[in-house]
């Protein structure tokens, strides 16, 4: 079983970055494929990055390409999402997750998540 806390989160202004950890125990990470995903008030759940084992591939959603940049670090058994040019519509609970699947953009195919980080985006 795998226990995964994400933190970074906070508030910024449109234009800012933050990024945020995912820090990964009771099996390593290197094992799994990675995920992020996010999910605003009255909203569901929605795929923003993910990451295979080695980092050789990665998947973003469409609205965060080319802001979002997902990596990892096995070695520090942490997961790791860089967001710059932040919008209002970025506001969301951020969420990590692993799976066995090689790579997935299907929440449904991730085993284990965690908690969440509150990211807000103010105007």
């Amino acid at each position: 079983q795998v226990q995964l806390v994400e933190s970074g989160g906070g508030l910024v202004q449109a234009g800012g970055s933050l990024r945020l950890s995912c820090a990964a125990s009771g099996r390593t990470i290197s094992s799994y494929s990675m995920g992020w995903f996010r999910q605003a008030p009255g909203k569901e759940r929605e795929f923003v990055a993910a990451i295979s084992r080695s980092s050789a591939m990665t998947r973003y959603a469409d609205s965060v390409k080319g802001r979002f940049t997902i990596s990892r670090d096995n070695a520090k058994n942490t997961l790791y999402l860089r967001m710059n040019s932040l919008k209002p519509v970025d506001t969301a609970v951020y969420y990590c997750a692993s799976s066995e699947v090689v790579i997935t953009t299907n929440y449904y195919e991730y085993t284990y998540c965690g908690q969440g980080t509150q990211v807000t985006v103010s105007s």
